[in-house]
């Protein structure tokens, strides 16, 4: 799932985008609760959102939110797989936590997420470096492992659910500007990526309650928020129906006459306000219908942008991966974008240097392909084999790392290339700006982003949470520069 692109030196974007992995961390919420809680979260969005769920059931114990360690009394990690760099970031900091824990044994270490799905026993029973261990599917048992561990009783819940969705869980916004905020609308992935852990960390996709999710748009729009971002690993699969639901529970088999798609979710979030700006992440090549795209030229506030990942170029790579689609479908869904969105929507993909048998020539469709799409930001990284996924077990992964390296360097290139070709085509232009705060570099100029998902940078002294309209007068390959008009 993609990170939000910030104002600050396009190397270090790349450096983020192509080694790092995103985190947040809670921050001190003022409270005098007696005792509290401190969460580092890492991987995609879903994680970050998953925080706020874990924040939100401790909070009903009385928990407040700390954003140091060393004065927490429980100390979370919730953890991403997808990558090996990722989970040696954890394991660093798990180091640390444990540091703290020498200097007080009161402190509870807890793993949640993917991580402590895949690697449980490792982290509880060999290495004993937690108190407990959680899945993404088990956080409603948190303040019943919380309380074993205080009396020195290891915890572990891993159970993966095909019903959880933890729909009726108002989250706390941990790092929220106040303006934007995530919305969970399903869990986990039914499709097998050859190279991903997801399927096995976060089981089989579940589509959370529609009307619950209007109700958290609706109560976040009312509390002075301006943009929501719909998340699921394939937000294109959504699919619920009272009927089906009733049915899996009752195990009845009668036809299902209605079921809502992910067309119809959006517009229900749409027509919470005009003022409320609809974004989603991620959608899946093989799933994203005309249906949608045409949707989201009725309402001026879904977002005209599509995170919209590739991985590779190249068909036999594709079939490799398991991405079920080619590159000409792959190609197709992009001239549909085109299409019925127009060339200034926003197009953005993640991509995968050198996967197993990957020839040069087939690294070249990749780059052929960025060059066909023309997007306008990716996130790119070398193949990292994960254990315990199909690649991992059928493909040797057999690319030096250092023909790796060149390659990822060759797309990041490509990528900033493009980026600034893009960029460029949007000076002189106007576009409606949601304000989310200052810039990152001075506080006398404000940063917003266009329904495309380009940052703007312009002077102003306006309120954050409002639309403003911006002439773009400069650019980088990451970042849009303006004047108020």
């Amino acid at each position: 799932m993609q990170g939000l692109i910030a104002d600050i030196d396009l190397l270090e974007e790349e450096k983020n985008q192509a080694e790092s992995c995103d985190f947040k961390t809670t921050k001190d919420d003022g409270t005098k609760a007696r005792r509290k809680l401190y969460i580092e979260s890492y991987g995609c969005q879903m994680n970050f959102s998953d925080s706020e769920i874990v924040t939100s059931i401790l909070k009903k114990e009385g928990f407040g939110t700390t954003s140091s360690p060393e004065h927490a009394d429980v100390i979370l990690i919730n953890t991403c797989s997808i990558r090996e760099k990722a989970e040696q970031t954890v394991r660093n900091r798990l180091k640390v936590f444990n540091a703290v824990k020498k200097k007080n044994r009161e402190v509870t270490v807890g793993v949640l997420g993917c991580m402590a799905e895949r690697l449980k026993s490792k982290l509880l029973e060999e290495e004993k470096i937690v108190d407990l261990v959680l899945g993404p599917d088990a956080y409603r048992d948190l303040p019943k492992l919380v309380k074993q561990a205080e009396e020195g009783e290891k915890g572990i819940n891993t159970f993966l659910s095909r019903e959880e969705t933890y729909a009726d869980i108002s989250p706390v916004r941990l790092n929220s500007n106040g303006v934007s905020a995530f919305i969970s609308i399903m869990r986990g992935c039914d499709n097998m990526c050859s190279f991903c852990v997801v399927p096995f960390t976060r089981g089989r996709e579940r589509s959370r309650d529609p009307h619950s999710i209007v109700a958290e748009a609706q109560e976040l729009f009312d509390n002075g928020y301006r943009e929501v971002t719909l998340l699921g690993q394939n937000v294109d699969s959504y699919k619920w129906s009272e009927e089906e639901n009733n049915k899996a529970r009752l195990n009845k088999k009668d036809d299902v006459e209605e079921i809502i798609n992910f067309a119809n979710l959006i517009e229900m979030v749409a027509k919470v306000s005009p003022d409320l700006r609809v974004r989603f992440s991620t959608s899946h090549p093989k799933d994203i219908t005309d249906e949608v795209l045409i949707t989201m030229t009725k309402y001026e506030n879904i977002c005209n942008y599509i995170h919209l990942p590739a991985q590779s170029g190249n068909t036999r790579v594709l079939e490799l991966m398991n991405r079920t689609y080619s590159r000409e479908w792959y190609i197709n869904r992009v001239d549909a974008i085109r299409k019925i969105l127009g060339e200034e929507c926003g197009i953005s993909s993640d991509m995968i240097a050198g996967f197993c048998s990957e020839t040069e020539e087939e690294h070249k469709d990749t780059l052929t392909l960025m060059d066909y799409v023309k997007y306008d930001f990716s996130y790119m990284f070398f193949y990292s084999e994960r254990p315990g996924t199909v690649a991992a077990k059928k493909y040797e992964d057999d690319i030096p790392l250092e023909v790796k390296k060149r390659r990822l360097q060759e797309i990041i290139d490509k990528q900033r290339e493009i980026s600034l070709q893009r960029n460029k085509l949007d000076i002189g232009k106007e576009f409606k700006v949601l304000v989310e705060g200052t810039s990152k570099r001075s506080d006398q100029q404000m940063q917003g982003r266009n329904s495309a998902n380009k940052v703007i940078i312009f002077d102003a002294d306006v309120p954050k949470g409002t639309y403003v309209n911006v002439r773009v007068t400069d650019c980088t390959p990451a970042t849009l520069f303006g004047e108020l008009i």
